[in-house]
């Protein structure tokens, strides 16, 4: 389950307990804790039978049998930008169907504008709504649009559907020890995208180059790991995860949950966007938790490693295998060093009104 709060720039980046249970305690901007979320989770009981796949911390859609197959669902808001929210929408949750063994079909949108939004600027989001649903092969098919006084920025809440073939669906808990983890795309590429549209004063010292790469990486080398997600499932993955809020480190943590394992990766066969990099750098992010849609993590049998990597390659998507499923728990180095997992994704602390310049654009 991914993106799941908005950042609230009122709420304080500390954790407070005054309670024995933990309600007195206060959620930092941006995801759930795992704990927390975990046990919301386990209060819901046991999922009908024919829930394949149901909510669970580092999963990123639901299955569910029906007569003719699987229909593989998902949710996510867009919050962290104001720019280009119509194709974020469609794309996350596109990846998000995708990594689940679907290919994304049909999409709903609930489209929150602020008061004294102009019909422009409406059309703008629908353009953009429009223009990635071509790009996926998807079709818009219900939703809601209100102008309220809820929010300050647009905010796309979007719900994409798929269908799969009985047995096809993919979970991102399916990786087994032994198996090889495969990054498939660069990272940080979303985070390089939203990054060079919200703190456009603040990388005003980049090579003119390197900021128009990454403003425009939502398009190029873009978002969508739809073909290579459907492509890993065919070849055999055990696993598929679309690491989003938190980065690259976050998407290896919620694997290694899901799959009850642990995680040791080789950081130095990481695959990264350099624009994002530079990005990062200037503003003093860690490219490990930055948003990283546009990156895949599929996990294969180590036999069946060498093959996904070439037929990835050849379909134009790079690719490299950057670690192994152990038994235990959490990330880790091949120096043995713990791989943290970031309390907050780097765009939402860096929107934080504490951060000397956060926010700027």
């Amino acid at each position: 389950m991914s993106r799941t709060s908005t950042p609230d720039q009122s709420v304080p980046d500390v954790v407070l307990d005054h309670t024995e249970d933990g309600a007195g305690r206060v959620l930092s901007a941006g995801k759930l804790p795992a704990d927390v979320l975990s046990r919301l989770l386990a209060d819901l009981g046991p999922a009908p039978a024919d829930v394949l796949i149901g909510p669970a911390v580092g999963e990123d859609a639901c299955a569910v049998e029906v007569p003719a197959g699987v229909i593989v669902g998902s949710t996510d808001p867009i919050t962290l930008t104001s720019a280009d929210v119509g194709r974020y929408a469609v794309m996350v949750n596109a990846n998000d169907v995708a990594v689940g063994g679907a290919r994304p079909r049909w999409f709903l949108a609930t489209v929150l504008m602020p008061v004294g939004s102009t019909q422009g600027q409406v059309e703008e989001v629908f353009g953009t709504i429009r223009e990635a649903l071509a790009e996926v092969g998807a079709a818009l098919v219900g939703g809601h649009t209100e102008v309220t006084a809820a929010v300050n920025q647009p905010v796309v809440v979007g719900q994409m559907l798929g269908l799969a073939p009985p047995g096809a669906a993919v979970a991102t808990s399916g990786a087994a020890v032994g198996d090889v983890v495969v990054q498939a795309g660069l990272a940080p590429v979303e985070g390089a995208a939203v990054l060079a549209a919200e703190a456009v004063d603040r990388l005003a010292t980049l090579p003119v180059d390197i900021r128009e790469a990454a403003r425009a990486a939502v398009r190029a080398p873009g978002i969508s790991v739809v073909d290579a997600a459907l492509l890993s499932r065919d070849l055999g993955a055990t696993a598929l995860h679309d690491p989003t809020e938190g980065g690259l480190a976050s998407g290896l943590h919620e694997l290694a949950a899901a799959a009850g394992a642990r995680i040791r990766v080789d950081r130095d066969q990481v695959l990264w966007f350099p624009p994002g990099l530079e990005v990062c750098r200037l503003l003093g992010a860690d490219p490990w938790a930055t948003l990283a849609s546009g990156a895949l993590l599929a996990t294969f049998p180590p036999e069946r490693t060498d093959v996904a990597l070439r037929r990835l390659s050849r379909a134009g998507v790079p690719a490299a295998a950057i670690g192994v499923v152990e038994a235990g728990d959490g990330v880790y180095g091949t120096d043995a060093d713990a791989l943290p997992w970031p309390e907050r994704d780097e765009t939402v602390r860096l929107q934080d009104p504490g951060v000397p310049g956060a926010g700027d654009g």
